[in-house]
């Protein structure tokens, strides 16, 4: 009975333990550094050097609804009304989202890039995968109203974590005129119950349950409570989806259930041959083609 019992002991607290490695892992992804993301994407040729420095281009620093500090770049167009806003993906910098400023600097946009928080040089000490994030996006476009007055158009562009907190925004929030959303996550518990079994092969109970207890007492949070498909089913803001169709970080069929929850104008585009975050790179004419008719079909 003992030995049992010992055996029993050292399996519970094992769970414990792994659980909450879980949540650290959750709550703190290692980030890369704005210099890392910066040569990174020089390097993989998503940033012409030249053509970026001879932008111009404001920093510009708000604050959070929640107190710590936002950091931004700004790249205003003479005389233009339009912003496109960019969001970036988990443990990455704003530099992630420059590949897709040529799509808005030509259509006459104003660009506006920034870090979310406990990324690059923004403040924050957690990552909740949208649930404050959506109110720091919402402090953004309060900035970018400011700026430009009540009459000017918002977009909201983002990939990955970036566009699961925009469609978790667009709940809350009706100013915006459209958003793209390329690769988002649909829950999640649900992208974590994916991940946990592809990288770590373990069943999501009784770890994530556990792990949510510990995300829970940081947070006041849970998994659950950061679901973008939940959020979108009233929302009539037109949506446009995106993912790679050989995306094996976050299902395709995600995007693909939150196209077919959403009402009103949408536009879906699975691309070909492209994996996580790459349905631009890999299929820049099209993706471009395909905006521009989202465009025409929303009268913007």
């Amino acid at each position: 009975m003992i030995f049992l019992l010992s055996v029993l002991t050292i399996l519970l607290l094992l769970i414990i333990g792994i659980s909450f490695y879980l949540s650290t892992i959750v709550l703190y992804p290692k980030t890369l550094s704005p210099e890392e993301t910066y040569h990174a994407e020089v390097e993989a040729g998503r940033i012409n050097e030249a053509t970026f420095q001879g932008l111009h281009k404001e920093e510009v620093v708000i604050k959070s609804p929640y107190g710590y500090n936002l950091y931004g770049l700004y790249f205003p167009r003479e005389g233009s009304k339009k912003t496109i806003i960019l969001c970036h993906g988990i443990t990455y910098t704003l530099y992630g989202c420059v590949k897709y400023m040529a799509l808005y600097l030509k259509r006459d946009f104003n660009v506006l890039l920034y870090d979310h928080r406990n990324h690059g040089k923004s403040g924050g000490s957690t990552t909740t995968y949208g649930f404050y994030e959506k109110y720091d996006l919402k402090a953004w476009i309060d900035w970018v109203f400011q700026r430009h007055g009540d009459y000017c158009k918002i977009g909201v562009h983002g990939e990955s974590m970036g566009a699961a907190i925009l469609l978790q925004h667009a709940e809350i929030d009706t100013r915006v005129s459209f958003y793209v959303a390329d690769c988002p996550y649909a829950s999640l518990f649900d992208i974590l119950k994916y991940r946990l079994k592809k990288e770590y092969h373990l069943p999501p109970f009784p770890f994530l349950q556990i792990a949510n207890f510990f995300y829970r007492l940081k947070t006041k949070s849970s998994f659950h409570a950061v679901c973008p498909i939940k959020a979108i089913k009233e929302v009539d803001t037109p949506i446009f989806f995106v993912h790679g169709a050989e995306d094996s970080y976050i299902p395709s069929s995600m995007t693909t259930a939150m196209y077919h929850t959403k009402k009103g104008a949408k536009k879906l585009y699975l691309a070909p041959n492209a994996g996580h975050v790459k349905a631009y790179w890999h299929n820049q004419e099209e993706y471009d083609t395909l905006l521009h008719d989202f465009f025409t079909e929303i009268g913007l």
